[in-house]
């Protein structure tokens, strides 16, 4: 909240309209809330993995996004999944999240350039990454985290460096 006034970032509804473009590309594809919260950040973040420009800027400590990432995106796929425009599936597996039939045309409604370039983001995501195992996701995940880890002791090194 600034000055009274509620932020629009990091909301339900700011993340289920992510999630929903990211599951509107997947479709008919289902995803746990796992591989949801890695595509969400692959979906900001892209540059970060060869792709697109981000839609976020690259932040020395993004890697602990994800941990903050997974309750938010549980609660926009709630909101999104009370308007019908999500789904919940149990599989052996667990819970698995789609678009539901008309999540398409909600967002096709939705003209923003920022919306515009978040499902191209998530057309990249899917494109990229949804033919990928749990396994080699995670491998491509965890190399990332490996170069912000390294990137950000270099800029934390240079820091102490500078201190008198």
């Amino acid at each position: 909240m600034i000055d009274g006034t509620p932020s629009p970032f990091n909301t339900a509804l700011e993340t289920g309209v992510r999630t929903l473009a990211i599951l509107t590309a997947c479709y008919p594809n289902a995803h746990d809330l796992g591989r949801l919260v890695q595509y969400d950040y692959l979906t900001v973040h892209s540059a970060d993995a060869d792709g697109p420009p981000s839609l976020h800027p690259p932040l020395p400590l993004r890697s602990g996004e994800l941990l903050v990432r997974r309750g938010l995106i549980e609660s926009g796929l709630r909101l999104m999944m009370s308007r019908s425009l999500a789904r919940r599936e149990l599989h052996v597996r667990g819970f698995f999240y789609g678009a539901d039939d008309s999540a398409a045309s909600f967002l096709d409604n939705m003209k923003s350039p920022y919306i515009l370039a978040l499902r191209d983001r998530a057309e990249w995501v899917a494109a990229t990454f949804d033919g990928l195992s749990a396994d080699d996701l995670d491998a491509i995940v965890r190399r990332l985290f490996e170069s912000w880890t390294i990137e950000f002791q270099s800029v934390q090194s240079a820091a102490q460096a500078e201190l008198p």
